[in-house]
């Protein structure tokens, strides 16, 4: 009989926590259990396995990305929108590192797929940033990844303290912010 209290999504809240304090490549399933004060076969009964497990913490951490940043940007635009956008992903990359790291290169194997759904959230609040800067529908693939890539870069550097310069890091991402603005604004074209 599984233990009281303990189900999926306490295993999965569990291990994306574990994987923040310890890193996600060591996240391990016998780690997990012992967080739980279970053995590791109990585990069994809620996910199928580490895979399992670490899918479930990339689909609650891409939840968790979108609704900070979608709670962020609420009533923004413009440059406004993109510095709450920017501030609230690095600021959950850097509190959240290792459930952060279960979602690169994990891929959804449908549409109804909880990666999928929650990437799509994501997805949804950078594209909300994106409509005030009018970027065409044949440029928005390009600047989503752009910027999802600027924020992305910044904030995994940061959180693996790749930064060793004596510039004040803070002030180096407000100029990424502001390099953005200029260059999607640049890339939106005049305004008709």
């Amino acid at each position: 009989m599984p233990r009281a209290g303990l189900d999926q999504a306490a295993v999965v809240a569990a291990g994306a926590a574990l994987a923040d304090e310890i890193g996600f490549a060591g996240l391990t399933m016998g780690r997990l259990a012992e967080r739980l004060g279970v053995r590791t076969p109990s585990l069994y009964k809620h996910v199928a396995g580490q895979e399992d497990l670490n899918r479930g913490i990339a689909a609650l951490a891409l939840t968790e990305a979108a609704s900070a940043v979608g709670t962020a940007i609420q009533g923004r635009a413009g440059r406004d929108a993109l510095g709450a956008a920017a501030h609230a992903f690095r600021d959950f990359v850097l509190a959240h590192p290792g459930r952060y790291a279960a979602t690169i290169g994990v891929e959804p194997t449908g549409p109804d797929d909880p990666i999928a759904v929650a990437g799509l959230g994501l997805l949804e609040a950078f594209s909300a940033v994106l409509r005030s800067y009018a970027v065409g529908p044949a440029e928005t693939d390009h600047a989503l990844r752009t910027v999802r890539s600027a924020f992305h870069g910044f904030a995994t550097l940061q959180s693996a303290n790749g930064f060793q310069w004596s510039a004040d890091v803070g002030e180096s991402f407000e100029w990424l912010i502001d390099l953005l603005d200029r260059g999607l604004h640049t890339a939106a074209g005049p305004v008709s």
